[in-house]
């Protein structure tokens, strides 16, 4: 049995994460279309949530919402998180890496063939994990800067 207290168990389909985000369910599968959240998928392709996809949720509504951040915008901010450094890929991985070149997309939008993600689960890695929340984020884009 799994750990209901820890943030990453998916836990909500998606009518019941909707609901919690008081948003459309065509609203969250665009998100994920867009890449701004990866939810964990059943082996019969049902989508579920977890509390720490909920709070990214929150951030993403907060940032178009308060702040008038498009998703195209908010794309580019999670395509400033220095993957590259955070996992430590050598110079070889960052020749072959979309993510190191592009910065339109979050790294966990592309297919990873050639580099140290190629058999990582997006979802699973710390560079989508850790930087799900808003003060995370933050911080960790005011670091790169200094």
């Amino acid at each position: 049995m799994e750990n209901l207290d820890n943030i990453e168990v998916p836990l909500f389909p998606i009518s019941v994460a909707a609901r919690i985000l008081d948003i459309s369910v065509h609203t969250l599968r665009m998100y994920e279309r867009e890449g701004l959240v990866v939810p964990f998928k059943k082996k019969s392709n049902h989508r579920l949530y977890s509390k720490a996809d909920i709070e990214r949720l929150n951030c993403i509504r907060r940032a178009i919402n308060e702040s008038k951040i498009s998703i195209n915008g908010i794309k580019t901010i999670y395509s400033l998180i220095p993957c590259w450094d955070i996992i430590k890929c050598s110079s070889k991985d960052r020749e072959n890496c979309e993510a190191y070149k592009s910065h339109s997309n979050p790294c966990w939008t592309f297919k990873h063939s050639d580099n140290i993600c190629a058999t990582n689960e997006c979802r699973d890695c710390s560079v989508y994990k850790d930087y799900g929340e808003c003060k995370s984020l933050k911080e960790k884009l005011i670091s790169v800067i200094k």
